[in-house]
């Protein structure tokens, strides 16, 4: 009965959960490389190509661009991961208090 006290395990996903989550994380990490491909290409090269071959302003510009674009996504990651870990510890600071929200404790033969 350890989970009306709040310490029971979640539940796990089934397999259709644990697919759509990898499907998911394919369409958001897909996106994220569309996302860099045009926005560098279109920062870094024009478009009349007059050789075949990157040249070095083209390749210092792709560097610089996927290592900025890559730079700020981790930055916002981490502070959207900050903003949920404190979304989590207000909902369960605010839900600790309630009937079920932690077990009592016998005190001198009182609760």
């Amino acid at each position: 009965m350890s989970f009306l006290f709040g310490g029971g395990a979640r539940p796990q996903p089934t397999s259709a959960e644990k697919i759509a989550a990898a499907e998911a994380e394919i369409e958001m990490v897909s996106n994220m490389y569309n996302q860099l491909v045009d926005t560098c290409t279109r920062k870094c090269i024009p478009p009349q190509y007059r050789e075949a071959d990157l040249n070095k302003g083209e390749s210092v510009c792709l560097d610089r661009c996927v290592a900025k674009f890559f730079e700020v996504n981790v930055k916002v990651s981490e502070k959207m991961q900050g903003e949920a870990a404190q979304k989590q510890g207000a909902a369960g600071a605010a839900g600790a208090g309630g009937m079920f929200g932690r077990a009592c404790t016998v005190v001198d033969g009182g609760w």
